[in-house]
């Protein structure tokens, strides 16, 4: 059972359990008419509980004063449509940095300020499930607050939705995250010299597989084994999809000044040859 302890606005309260933790607590009316010591009815269906240990209440207490309630409304709407289309359970703080987010959007469109999102390609192609529920959220807005705000908003949500994913780098570090992929997979294009249907269920599959690269390489989980059988089998099988991943290779040790392990480059050649054998490039 959780009680309530402060009262912020009709939208926002702070809750404490039987353990003295404490919460706070989003929901569309939650704080009206209520008072410290109220008891709280966890099962109605708006409200969301985060664990104050979980994020920085100062900074989520100076965005709450300068927002209006309706962008909370809103951010609420837009996270729990990300984690049904998802099916993930994203960081709390999404809350309060797409909250202020929104607000920030919306007074520079007022404004006539235009920031252009230099990765909007790459959001748009390789994060299309993140870059759809964006769109969702840009209509949302718009709707409500009856003004355009422009498709290439979608991507800069996006980014919002990938970093509250997960605790890794590459969660973290979206945008370096994205442009490592775009320029891997343009790469991999030029080096089979053609023209890839991106709608094609096979180079989305690839696509896929090259984010996890991504994850493993930002995150410090590279694959790897001491046997090297399998890196000389593939080499030997499929010389142009080896050599495809020895381009990636020297990419990043040229960029990050990083070796790949032989395990990798296995797992990249594979995918890259599953692309050739589709495009009936072999």
């Amino acid at each position: 059972m959780k009680k309530i302890k402060k009262v912020l606005n009709s939208s926002v309260v702070i809750a404490e359990d039987e353990q003295k933790r404490e919460y706070i607590l989003l929901g569309k009316g939650i704080g009206y008419g209520q008072k410290a010591g109220s008891e709280i009815l966890e099962h109605q269906a708006d409200q969301v509980f985060i664990p104050v240990d979980k994020i920085k209440t100062a900074g989520f207490f100076e965005i709450l004063d300068s927002v209006s309630p309706e962008f909370l409304e809103m951010t609420q709407d837009i996270v729990k449509k990300a984690e049904e289309k998802l099916n993930v359970k994203l960081n709390p703080g999404i809350y309060f940095t797409l909250m202020d987010h929104l607000n920030f959007a919306v007074e520079r469109y007022r404004k006539e300020i235009n920031i252009t999102n230099k990765l909007f390609w790459e959001v748009k192609n390789y994060y299309r499930e993140e870059f759809k529920i964006g769109l969702y959220a840009v209509n949302l807005v718009n709707g409500r607050l009856n003004i355009e705000l422009p498709e290439e908003e979608a991507a800069n949500i996006a980014f919002h939705l990938i970093n509250a994913q997960g605790e890794g780098q590459a969660s973290k570090d979206a945008m370096k995250a994205a442009k490592m992929t775009g320029n891997i997979v343009n790469m991999v294009r030029y080096t089979l010299n053609v023209n890839m249907d991106t709608e094609n269920i096979h180079y989305t599959r690839f696509v896929t597989h090259v984010k996890f690269f991504v994850e493993r390489f930002f995150s410090g989980k590279m694959l790897t084994d001491e046997d090297d059988f399998l890196y000389h089998q593939i080499s030997r099988s499929y010389p142009n999809a080896m050599r495809g991943a020895m381009k990636i290779s020297d990419y990043i040790r040229q960029i990050y000044e990083k070796d790949i392990p032989n395990e990798e480059l296995v797992y990249l050649a594979v995918h890259i040859q599953r692309l050739i054998s589709y495009n009936h490039l072999d």
